[in-house]
């Protein structure tokens, strides 16, 4: 009996033993067989930019424009401050007004959450770009005729979101127009000189 456990002793202090041996050998060619490995792709992690200031190139309104920018930056700020073009508002800087709505390869977008980094390679076009020259676009000339405009803090927002409407169809319903403009916010309430102002452009246009 004696013998036996005195045995059975013996061979669990060799498989700790050689557990050990084994997990501190392990851990000892760890890094040599790492080392050995193909190197790895670079990670996502390695495109990361900034924080400091990087360069870019916008496209809009159909010229390229070099900007120096920090990647923390938004579109209406670039725009605004850098590149000069102040009819893109900032009313409430949170996405909750519309008054900076701008078209990214011709859909609209909230230009203050908008990361400036993320118009790179893509169209802008901004509501002085809505123009041809010295000619206003239909809606342009509506809001004028119309008098769809207060203070006049909304209104580029408001056509370019009207404007994009009329590409969208060029018969709207009132209701249509209700819907385009849902997410811009008019403090003055000139909303139904507004929806008159689209029909308009929208006749005026073959609708």
């Amino acid at each position: 009996m004696g013998a036996s456990k005195d045995g059975d002793d013996e061979a669990k202090r060799v498989s700790r033993r050689s557990l050990f041996l084994g997990v501190g050998a392990a851990a000892a060619i760890a890094p040599v067989l790492e080392s050995c490995e193909p190197a790895k792709a670079p990670s996502a992690a390695a495109g990361v930019v900034g924080p400091g200031t990087v360069e870019a190139v916008l496209h809009v309104n159909g010229a390229a424009t070099r900007v120096a920018v920090e990647p923390r930056e938004t579109l209406a700020d670039v725009l605004r401050f850098q590149i000069g073009l102040t009819g893109t508002k900032v009313g409430c800087d949170r996405g909750a007004c519309s008054a900076c709505t701008v078209y990214l390869d011709g859909t609209p977008v909230l230009a203050c959450t908008t990361f400036v980094l993320d118009a790179v390679g893509r169209e802008v076009t901004t509501i002085e770009g809505l123009a041809r020259g010295a000619k206003l676009h239909p809606v342009q000339e509506a809001f004028i005729e119309h008098d769809a405009m207060q203070c006049g803090f909304c209104t580029p927002g408001m056509v370019m979101s009207c404007a994009a409407l009329l590409q969208r169809t060029r018969t709207p319903t009132i209701d249509d127009v209700r819907a385009a403009t849902s997410g811009n916010l008019c403090r003055c309430g000139t909303y139904h000189d507004v929806f008159d102002a689209t029909l308009a452009a929208a006749r005026r246009m073959g609708g």
